[in-house]
């Protein structure tokens, strides 16, 4: 019956109505504004192309996948072993100078073996390697990652078993050290064994004494010596993901591998993991979320305010004298409207506005099912849940103007001011973990890796947090705020 009640009366304050139908009609203008806006571009040598989509894993997520794999057919179950070593490359025009092209490597260039599910990129695959600074490493599925011993010297042993692939290294060639075991479901009896060599681009990071910082990519290649391999020969050489257009110093310089004396050198370049560079994140056409949640946040202290204001909370506790009942009843018709509120403008803006991306050439990058729902249901109940907390404070402080600021101040201030690089990046880093602003995290679609190559900082749109996690930071916020507004409705009324 309460709740009933409190639906009746949130139904019959039409602005309230209105104010919940103005967040939806801002999200989904502001997503179709920002995908008209946008536009993409490539060069292909000299001319302007459409960009290409970058590959897609078995998960349906945009990848990175270049490098240049020396392989073989593996039919069934068996291994590859090889002492890996005399890692080196190119860096070209690094700092400070920026001014020559230097030998060395980057510090995640990686050369070692690898099973993969073909060549295309994109296919599954686990590999075991020495890397540039950070040791050496097994890597699968584009974003799984364990670390075993530093070094840039090893001897390397991968070992396929069904669905089962484990990578092994040593010192010399005896004595083995397990690194890890990983299943990759669905391989089939015919898989592709070798060895590989990349170089994602060397990235200079250039502070802006206004904030923020800019991001210079420059060409790298590695190469490695592969010795003592077994088994040996019957290589074939795949440039997996490579493009056909070179750049002068890549034509003097190409990939690919040559055998000497059973040594075998193998030269590649570029980057192997999620691809968050290469098109536009889905999160993007929800950025009107933000003004969105202002109506909705004005509504949602208006509930909580209104009947101190007109003096009516005394005739509601005589109707109903159970504070708590009372409060839970308005903050769940608060939540619940804003809950519908989010839903369906994250169902008119995503696919509209990604049409619109697509149609106009802007590669969107591609995410799994589960991320997909994840962003869409999330960026629903982050709005809920601002509501409940919008509600709890308006309940609590019982004036409109303060709650509305002090609302806007701990929800939407945060992340502003931490991706705008207006407040210092371990400032910013702890706004995102500590104040409900750390709920965008529900939106982000690329999560940082540590074995990619960029920066991934707040400044660049990374949230310190896991996606549930930032949102349920919102969560205890809006209970606190509720259950203090609770307890001051216990105690005084009026």
């Amino acid at each position: 019956m309460i709740w009933r009640a409190e639906w009746l009366k949130f139904r019959t304050v039409r602005g309230w109505m209105f104010g919940a139908a103005a967040a939806v009609l801002i999200v989904v203008a502001l997503g179709v504004l920002a995908a008209t806006s946008v536009t993409m571009s490539c060069m292909d040598g000299t001319h302007e192309v459409d960009c290409p989509a970058p590959p897609t894993d078995s998960a349906g997520r945009s990848v990175a996948d270049k490098f240049t794999f020396v392989h073989r057919a593996l039919d069934g179950d068996g291994s590859i072993t090889a002492r890996v070593g005399g890692l080196d490359g190119t860096i070209t025009y690094p700092p400070p100078d920026h001014d020559e092209i230097v030998r060395g490597v980057v510090p995640w260039a990686k050369a070692g073996l690898m099973v993969k599910d073909g060549t295309e990129p994109g296919a599954d695959y686990a590999a075991v390697m020495v890397t540039g600074s950070h040791g050496v490493r097994m890597q699968s599925g584009f974003t799984r990652d364990r670390a075993a011993v530093p070094g840039r010297e090893a001897w390397l042993r991968l070992t396929r078993q069904g669905d089962e692939i484990t990578g092994d290294v040593s010192a010399d060639g005896a004595a083995w050290q397990r690194i890890e075991t990983v299943r990759l479901d669905g391989l089939p009896a015919t898989v592709q064994i070798g060895l590989f060599v990349t170089s994602p681009n060397g990235m200079t990071v250039e502070e802006n004494p206004q904030g923020g910082h800019a991001v210079a990519a420059r060409w790298t290649q590695a190469t490695a010596q592969f010795s003592q391999v077994s088994p040996a020969g019957g290589w074939t050489e795949s440039l997996v993901g490579y493009s056909d257009y070179r750049t002068t110093w890549e034509q003097a310089h190409p990939p690919g591998h040559t055998e000497t004396g059973g040594v075998i050198t193998v030269a590649g370049a570029g980057e192997i993991g999620i691809d968050s560079e290469n098109g536009l994140a889905v999160e993007r056409v929800l950025t009107g979320v933000f003004a969105g949640l202002l109506p909705l946040i004005v509504v949602a202290v208006l509930c909580g305010t209104a009947e101190f204001r007109h003096r009516m909370i005394r005739t509601t506790l005589a109707a109903m004298p159970r504070p708590v009942r009372v409060s839970v009843a308005k903050a769940g018709v608060v939540g619940v409207v804003s809950l519908l509120a989010g839903l369906v403008a994250v169902a008119v803006t995503l696919p509209v506005a990604s049409r619109m991306l697509r149609a106009n050439a802007v590669v969107v990058l591609a995410v799994s099912w589960p991320t997909m729902l994840r962003i869409a249901l999330g960026t629903a109940l982050l709005l809920s849940l601002a509501g409940v907390l919008a509600y709890g404070v308006g309940a609590l402080l019982r004036r409109a103007v303060p709650a509305v600021v002090a609302v806007t101040a701990l929800l939407l201030a945060p992340p502003i001011l931490a991706v705008t690089s207006v407040l210092p990046p371990d400032v910013g880093t702890w706004l995102l973990r500590l104040t409900p602003g750390a709920a965008f995290a529900i939106q982000q679609s690329v999560a940082a890796y540590p074995q990619l190559s960029r920066p991934q900082t707040v400044a660049d749109g990374y949230f310190p947090l896991p996606p549930w996690a930032g949102l349920a930071v919102l969560a205890l916020w809006a209970l606190a705020a509720v259950a203090a507004a609770t307890w001051r409705l216990r105690r005084s009324p009026a």
